[in-house]
């Protein structure tokens, strides 16, 4: 490392420290919403694989928990995997589900993090529904931050389940159509979402300048804040999450009022 970026480095700390030190303390989100985007074109910057790329992103995870939890920061959701992201090609696929069982071994070995997925089970592999549902287990009495893992996630399939979950437990319950029809309601549904009974997110972050949710959370967000940044996620910075948590306790959230 040369002296200009010894200096660039330093500033940098020095501008977090600053930014940290006027941080509201009250107004910290409790649920962070994560789009962890452009671990391959950050790869690619870089004159790494595409593989490296996604590597990189899998390392920056354990560092930013730890951001969320000096913060006090209660729910963290990443999304690691959506469900068009197994489109992609087969010599891509393979190895990217290769990082993500590792880093839910990862979360769980930690021993600060209560580890939940989020996603269709179904369209994973065996091998990492196994590894998901010990993760599950092994850190059920964990008191730390909730880290739900989008794995398998599109944010339609998670309605389209909630609603075919609902239909089901109606039917074990021998209710029949005409009362289910009276009965729906907003917080029914709710409670057959992938995240029944977590608050929904207040904060979504996605880095790599692209200003779009993807289907993320289509349901939860509805009064979600969103901060958008340019920076990729493999090199997404303690000082970007904190412009982010600046940026949002300086919002007035009226909630449609």
């Amino acid at each position: 490392m040369n002296l200009r970026d010894k200096l660039r480095g330093l500033l940098v700390r020095l501008y977090a420290r600053r930014v940290e030190g006027h941080l509201d303390t009250a107004q910290v989100p409790g649920h962070i919403g994560v789009i962890m985007d452009g671990n391959r074109r950050w790869a690619k910057a870089s004159g790494s694989s595409t593989v490296h790329g996604h590597r990189a992103g899998a390392d920056k995870i354990g560092e930013f928990l730890g951001w969320c939890s000096e913060a006090d920061v209660e729910v963290v959701t990443l999304w690691l995997l959506s469900t068009d992201n197994f489109d992609r090609p087969k010599d891509e696929l393979v190895p990217l589900l290769g990082i993500i069982e590792d880093v839910v071994r990862t979360l769980a070995a930690d021993g600060r993090w209560r580890v939940h997925h989020v996603g269709t089970r179904d369209l994973l592999p065996s091998g990492m529904q196994t590894t998901l549902k010990e993760a599950e287990q092994a850190t059920a009495d964990v008191k730390g931050i909730v880290v739900n893992v989008a794995i398998g996630y599109g944010g339609r399939q998670e309605i389209a389940d909630a609603v075919r979950s609902m239909l089901l437990d109606a039917q074990e319950r021998g209710t029949s159509m005409d009362e289910l029809a009276e009965a729906v309601d907003i917080d029914m549904i709710g409670r057959h979402l992938y995240t029944r009974a977590q608050p929904d997110p207040d904060l979504v972050i996605r880095t790599s300048g692209e200003q779009r949710l993807s289907g993320f959370m289509l349901w939860q967000t509805a009064h979600s804040e969103y901060y958008f940044c340019d920076v990729f996620w493999p090199a997404f910075r303690k000082v970007d999450f904190l412009r982010a948590l600046r940026d949002y306790a300086a919002r007035h959230r009226r909630y449609g009022g």
